[in-house]
């Protein structure tokens, strides 16, 4: 009996994942849900695993290989469980060659020929009449990967596939119809071209999770109207509050209170006075949403994740407290789910914790607002009375779209997180 191993669904949005790696080579024996093969998403990395004993009798998708939901990863067959030398990884053996390419005549012509290439990769050679041949492959094993195709048409000064039809259907709507029609996208910046690595250098190729950061990052820079604001805030009432009820904590939950679950709490008291912070743009229209989901950056050494803590203002200190710290151990072990980091309606991010001073937090799209927090450092500050004191202050620093969130509304917003951290009280009693 042959079982095959597919895609699975990879969550809403998620199309395409990267095979990162396989747990197992061709002949080995395995067992049913075993961990198979590693799957690299623009979001998270998934564990595939087997869905019957056997024999990996087949790899149809090698490590580097970018596959879409559905695809074929391989193949389990009948067998003994035993590693049949023979057959292991044939895809890799490669016959004697010479050093110097093969000359022209020998090379495959036409998409289909090239094995194996990705469906997002026949695609587009398909739609744009390309031949695989004709550009070098930087996946494992010198194959061809989408954004190698896509890197062929910046190197070319060629349009991009994306915008590639938009010539042609301006050219049918007439010149009556200009005027309604969306101006055209501004062309791409220019990039550096691929190069070798020099002699002290090393070349690695960016994961999935990695160039999708890029994407979004640059996304809200091209489209978000961003500004930041800045304020400070007086820490000594949350840390004496942290220390008055440290021990009574940890003993009743188990854990301890962080600052963070104090910034959750002020930003939801703040939304909920100004829900243009809260909201999006779509369009020409405004998405108010009464409901409070917040992000909370997490570096992880693939690279930060957002996670999501969803009716955070329904949620106890200790609620909080214990939502975030599972989400940074399992975001630390890659363990996250899709799901988990979709749909958030603002983000708090912390560079305290790596030393940042100061800092302009980028939006996360389609939100409208971000909370930066930073180091808390003592600092001379003047008191009622007139007199100096040393005092814990951190700088806080709101990054928003301007678009849909005005001046006013954004310095109120950050003096409202401000007066919730300097009078933790007003956070109990929402005042």
């Amino acid at each position: 009996m042959v079982t095959e191993i597919k895609v699975p669904a990879l969550g809403e949005s998620i199309t395409e994942a990267t095979v990162a790696k396989w747990m197992k080579a061709v002949g080995e024996a395995v067992a049913a849900d075993e961990p198979l093969v590693e799957l690299e998403t623009d979001k998270v990395t998934l564990e595939i695993n087997a869905p019957a004993a056997g024999v990996l009798s087949d790899i149809a998708a090698p490590e580097g290989s970018e596959v879409e939901v559905g695809a074929l990863l391989g193949v389990i067959g009948d067998g003994a469980g035993k590693v049949k030398k023979a057959a292991a990884k044939p895809a890799e053996v490669t016959p004697p060659a010479p050093a110097s390419p093969p000359p022209p005549a020998a090379v495959p012509v036409g998409p289909e020929a090239v094995k194996p290439l990705s469906p997002a990769v026949r695609k587009l050679l398909a739609e744009h009449n390309l031949d695989a041949a004709d550009i070098a492959g930087t996946g494992k094993d010198g194959r061809l990967t989408k954004s190698d195709v896509l890197a062929y048409f910046d190197k070319d000064g060629a349009k991009t596939p994306a915008a590639d039809t938009a010539p042609a259907a301006a050219l049918k709507t007439g010149a009556a119809d200009t005027t309604a029609a969306p101006p055209a996208p501004a062309p791409a910046a220019a990039q550096y071209p691929p190069r070798p690595p020099g002699p002290r250098e090393e070349k690695v190729r960016m994961t999935r999770l990695r160039r999708m950061i890029a994407a979004r990052l640059k996304e809200a820079q091209n489209t978000a109207a961003m500004l930041t604001t800045f304020n400070e805030a007086d820490m000594s009432e949350v840390m004496a509050l942290r220390a008055r009820y440290k021990e009574i904590f940890e003993k009743k939950h188990g854990l301890r209170v962080g600052f963070m679950s104090f910034f959750v709490k002020a930003c939801v008291v703040a939304l909920r006075e100004f829900p243009a912070i809260n909201g999006e743009v779509a369009g020409d229209d405004i998405i108010y949403k009464n409901y409070y989901d917040i992000g909370v950056a997490v570096g992880t050494p693939q690279g930060l994740v957002v996670p999501v803590v969803r009716d955070a203002d329904s949620l106890s200190f200790a609620g909080i407290e214990k939502t975030i710290g599972d989400f940074a151990r399992r975001a630390r072990d890659g363990k996250l789910g899709v799901e988990e980091m979709r749909g958030g309606t603002f983000t708090i991010t912390n560079g305290g914790i790596f030393g940042s001073l100061l800092s302009t937090p980028i939006l996360n799209p389609p939100q409208s607002g971000i909370l930066g927090m930073h180091k808390i450092q003592q600092r001379p500050v003047v008191m009622p009375d007139g007199s100096l004191a040393a005092r814990p202050m951190m700088y806080l620093a709101l990054g928003y779209d301007h678009r849909i969130v005005d001046g006013r509304e954004a310095v109120s917003f950050l003096v409202r997180v401000k007066e919730c951290i300097e009078d933790p009280q007003r956070i109990m009693l929402d005042t």
